[in-house]
């Protein structure tokens, strides 16, 4: 419910901002639009670019955090830049000052985070933990290089979330909304509202534009970013298959084995549900066996403290039983004299003396023995190759050790090669679609990042375990646009569409002009069809409900968004995010809702603000805390920083 009311909200507090850390959530408030104490930055250092209390952000700070969130965001986008973060500097600076203020609110009220704490947080870190399930010194500095993390960092992460989890947590814990609260909110999701969408389309406006080749060029110059291909690197992959070993086949001798192995299996197989005691001694046995000649099996082990649990074995065949009680014991059992509801016993084994009940018997059909056959010779086979391409990986990996290079293995080992063109660390290739990465060598662009050209070659295994490869990076090709000759088409196209979408809000905004003086939206559309020539479609009236806008959740079209903005009468313009054209959007009528008999509604709406509210008691304590520490910004040295950040680097 919380993105229902959002856009309702005419705060100015601003929004939480959570950034995550690893397997461990480090979570720090980033105010968006709180004013600050100060926005000179009168005694601070050029490095600072804020300070609060006695705790300093430093451009380095700033540094390691943008870097932290851009590896962060590769994961799931691995061709992002720093200029996908452009809008994310702001925020993650004010989380950087809230955990400043937080951290010198802490030390000024005497609570410290202990060295203690912080080492039991460490010790909960999933990556941290070795494969044992304990934190080992090695272990721990395997996770730190993982993380490009300091202990020093980790230490601070953690001591800024336990002091979020201490200190500001509790503030908003258990928020209490009245019912009449939820009910006017709830009554607004109701509201119904008619209006008038009118388009201008970009696509004929599209069709009579033309651009010289100066224009495209210059276009094409201040709109570089755009263009810009992520690094590349160009990846030579020698491959190692287990295929090369497929004249190792399994021999009769294995196969019979094998076949030897798994008798139980083939043919029809008997299988009897089994009751099963064991005792220490034959009078414990017989008294029994007795006992189960007037009454149930259950009841006749209970005075020696059995349960029906205790002596429940279930479906077993013979081989089966064989392995649990031995072969005396399940020569008996299995005897074809022995049937349904009959009692064995007692028969001595290694393990003790054994009374055992037959529940039931059944027959099932077993494993087709050619069948049989041919899954064991490929299991053989499998094995076989498998433990061949290990040792040959292994001495691979030796030789490189020793310093062979990359050509010289492939020779000595005469291993298959790819050279890769220029690609991304998605595997693709800008300006050679017809390059097509083998599925099974896209493990060869996990450490795409890390990957250089004076590494020893990368051994990674293929997913399906067939295969290896080596990975050496050949060249790097840092970021840079396509040359304007090879994306003339798409550069002109977009300048067309810039062009065009221009025009259409000049159009676009002649016509709400004159429906704002009065003229009908139909009339207006008209009037710029007969000076433009253009044929523009009628407007449409639409009718919806706040309630059904919700459900769009964050792709609401743009001028439904902009239908519930409007105040009755009143018009104005909404674009198109695939530039399609400009809407003009009338606001005829609004028409109250009414939630009162709408129980779930209002409980589903109360429900939604519980979130919202907790986490603006937050900010507000948030707020008057960063007012009692007090808080220096140095404006001259963030802009610094953000131009060298975002303009500087992929």
């Amino acid at each position: 419910m919380l993105s229902k009311f959002r856009n309702l909200s005419k705060s100015t507090v601003g929004t939480i901002a959570l950034f995550g850390f690893m397997g461990l959530i480090v979570a720090s408030f980033a105010l968006a639009d709180l004013a600050n104490v100060s926005s000179g930055g009168f005694g601070l250092g050029s490095n600072t670019l804020a300070k609060a209390g006695d705790k300093e952000v430093t451009d380095l700070d700033m540094t390691q955090e943008m870097e932290r969130q851009l590896n962060l965001l590769r994961q799931t986008n691995p061709e992002a830049t720093y200029a996908d973060l452009a809008g994310d500097f702001d925020p993650i600076l004010r989380q950087q000052i809230q955990d400043r203020a937080l951290w010198a609110f802490a030390e000024a009220n005497g609570l410290r985070i202990s060295k203690a704490l912080v080492d039991a947080e460490i010790a909960r870190l999933p990556g941290a933990i070795g494969l044992d399930g304990r934190l080992t010194p090695e272990s721990y500095q395997a996770f730190l290089a993982r993380a490009r993390l300091t202990d020093q960092q980790v230490r601070r992460l953690i001591t800024a979330d336990l002091n979020q989890r201490l200190l500001v947590a509790p503030v908003g814990a258990e928020p209490r909304l009245p019912t009449a609260f939820s009910r006017t909110y709830a009554s607004m999701l109701l509201e119904q509202r008619t209006g008038l969408l009118g388009l201008i389309p970009t696509a004929e406006i599209a069709g009579a534009i033309d651009v010289t080749d100066a224009e495209v060029e210059e276009y094409y110059e201040r709109s570089r970013l755009t263009y810009t291909i992520p690094q590349r690197k160009v990846l030579r992959i020698a491959q190692l298959n287990a295929d090369r070993f497929s004249d190792m086949t399994a021999t009769p001798q294995e196969i019979a084995d094998a076949l030897a192995a798994r008798e139980g299996e083939f043919g029809a197989r008997e299988i009897r549900v089994i009751s099963q005691v064991v005792v220490a001694d034959r009078a414990t046995a017989d008294a029994i066996v007795e006992r189960t000649r007037n009454d149930t099996f259950v009841n006749a082990v209970a005075p020696e403290n059995f349960s029906a649990a205790d002596i429940s074995v279930g479906p077993q065949n013979k081989s089966e039983f064989r392995d649990l009680a031995g072969q005396e014991v399940a020569d008996a059992v299995f005897d074809p004299d022995v049937g349904p509801d009959s009692v064995v016993g007692p028969i001595r084994s290694p393990f003790g003396w054994h009374v055992v009940k037959v529940d039931g018997i059944t027959v099932e059909q077993g494993q087709d023995e050619a069948a049989a056959r041919a899954e064991a010779i490929a299991e053989i086979e499998q094995r076989k190759r498998g433990n061949a391409l290990a040792d040959l990986i292994v001495d691979v990996e030796d030789d490189i050790a020793d310093g062979s290079t990359l050509d010289e293995v492939i020779e000595r080992y005469d291993l298959e090669l790819l050279v890769t063109p220029p690609i991304t660390a998605l595997g693709r290739a800008p300006g050679q679609p017809s390059f097509v990465l083998p599925e099974e060598l896209f493990v060869a662009l996990r450490e795409f990042d890390d990957l250089l050209p004076e590494d020893d070659p990368e051994t990674v295994s293929y997913i399906d375990g067939n295969g290896y490869a080596l990975v050496k990076v050949d060249e790097v090709v840092e970021p840079a646009p396509p040359p304007l000759s090879e994306i003339r088409q798409r550069v002109r196209s977009d300048l067309v569409t810039e062009r065009a979408v221009a025009q259409a809000r000049q159009l676009a905004q002649q016509i709400r002009d004159a429906v704002a003086d009065g003229t009908p939206m139909a009339d207006a559309v008209a009037e710029v069809e007969a000076e433009t020539g253009l044929d523009l479609p009628a407007p449409e009236e639409t009718q919806m409900r706040l309630l059904d806008l919700t459900r769009f959740g964050q792709n609401a079209p743009p001028p439904l968004r902009m239908l519930f903005r409007l105040s009755e009468g009143a018009v104005q313009l909404a674009g198109d995010p695939t530039n399609q054209g400009i809407f003009i959007v009338q606001l005829i009528s609004a028409e109250r809702g009414d939630a009162s008999a709408a129980t779930s509604l209002i409980a589903e709406t109360n429900e939604g603000f519980l979130q919202p509210v907790a986490s603006e008691i937050q900010l507000q304590f948030l707020n008057a805390l960063e007012q009692d520490i007090g808080v220096t910004r140095n404006e001259e040295a963030i802009e610094a920083s953000r131009t060298r950040i975002i303009g500087g680097g992929n």
